[in-house]
């Protein structure tokens, strides 16, 4: 039984996956909020800048064991213009978010999605990690479930950070 709900949801994810790719690139939802650190931000005023947006938990060992690659991938990229949030998940207490983020000195913007606003907003991102990668222009570029091949992230990175907005 687990075994084919299992590879139920490996179908409906690759389906998803693949209108990202291959069809119409839908619009980043436009929500705000607030970021660890007490600044407001909301989506639309992220346009123009290739955004990495990562849905994560700290009690989630996948999103832990991504989360030095995502610093890696902000660190190369940041001063080109790749703006990287790390989303937290509602469930995630605030106390064990802000402790994980001072420990780790994670060099870009976090936020805990107390509401889980942004999650509805991202289509109900329940499964973590989810990482959405967005261009200038504010589309949605790809939705990865579970951790990017960072190498071909690189590549998209480059290809999209070359571009005008």
């Amino acid at each position: 039984m687990k075994i084919r709900i299992f590879a139920v949801l490996a179908i409906v994810a690759l389906a998803v996956g693949g209108l990202f790719v291959h069809g119409a690139r839908p619009l980043m939802p436009e929500v705000g909020f607030t970021t660890l650190q007490g600044e407001r931000l909301d989506t639309a005023a992220m346009r123009g800048k290739v955004v990495l947006i990562n849905f994560w938990a700290t009690s989630c060992a996948a999103c832990v064991a991504e989360m030095p690659k995502l610093v890696e991938t902000h660190d190369k990229f940041a001063a080109r213009g790749l703006e990287t949030v790390a989303m937290a998940m509602s469930y995630d207490p605030e106390a064990q978010v802000r402790a994980y983020v001072a420990r780790s000195a994670l060099p870009f913007k976090v936020a805990l999605d107390s509401g889980d606003a942004v999650a509805r907003a991202f289509g109900g991102v329940r499964l973590t990690p989810t990482t959405f990668l967005i261009d200038r222009r504010g589309r949605i570029v790809h939705k990865y479930l579970g951790e990017p091949d960072f190498q071909a992230l690189h590549v998209l990175l480059e290809k999209l950070l070359a571009e005008a907005a």
